[in-house]
């Protein structure tokens, strides 16, 4: 399965008067996909996550705004409540059968806990958390971008085979690199909204594969 990346954000405060108000101005900065916008799923807990749910929806026939969304979850704001809700986001990727970039829609989720959910896993994972999609949309795959690349292991796949063979060529690998700057640069456009629409004390990006996500994506992001 492949690895993930997330974000994780803290607040420098998240009282419980404040909590529908920060969610919203929180949804409000993501990047929705322009063919598949808005939220397409929301659920509602209490307590924590061994707890039946509070309230489900599936919402791909009819996606909602941020303002959609708070005005459901007002009347289920605790500070042991989490909502949970997906969506989608643009990523480039690269093909390496044409040797071409496409753009598609991501699977993105966001989760908003209060302080009292789940034992306080704010601490642990903010207050704020988004699996941002698979890792290898900002690092690459096979370790083949950055100053660490990693070692030419044998292809694990066919598909595997065909990429390496792919990036074997330098325009396909300059090609592959920018179109993971440009992934890279519209997470850290979005993280900057995010940042200037909450009182944001702290946030961490990381991943399931890289011992130092951030790392990777800044040094890729700054041309290696």
């Amino acid at each position: 399965m492949a690895n993930q990346a997330y974000l994780n954000v803290w607040c420098k405060d998240f009282p419980e008067d404040r909590i529908i108000e920060r969610f919203g101005a929180f949804l409000q900065t993501v990047p929705f996909s322009a063919t598949r916008p808005g939220v397409t799923s929301l659920t509602i807990r209490a307590v924590d996550a061994s707890e039946p749910t509070v309230l489900e929806m599936d919402l791909r026939a009819s996606p909602l705004d941020a303002a959609g969304i708070t005005e459901i979850a007002k009347d289920h704001v605790h500070e042991d409540c989490s909502f949970e809700t997906g969506g989608y986001w643009d990523l480039a990727r690269f093909e390496a059968e044409s040797g071409k970039s496409k753009i598609e829609p991501q699977a993105l989720e966001v989760f908003c806990r209060g302080e009292h959910y789940d034992d306080e896993i704010w601490r642990q994972s903010g207050h704020f958390e988004v699996n941002l999609g698979f890792e290898h949309f900002f690092t690459g795959h096979g370790g083949v971008l950055g100053l660490r690349r990693g070692p030419n292991a044998p292809a694990q796949s066919l598909e595997e085979a065909r990429f390496l063979e792919a990036m074997a060529w330098p325009d396909n690998l300059e090609k592959y690199r920018d179109i993971t700057r440009e992934n890279i640069q519209k997470l850290m456009e979005w993280l900057g909204r995010i940042e200037r629409a909450i009182p944001v004390e702290r946030a961490q990006l990381w991943s399931e594969g890289e011992e130092n996500f951030e790392a990777r994506v800044k040094e890729i992001a700054a041309g290696s």
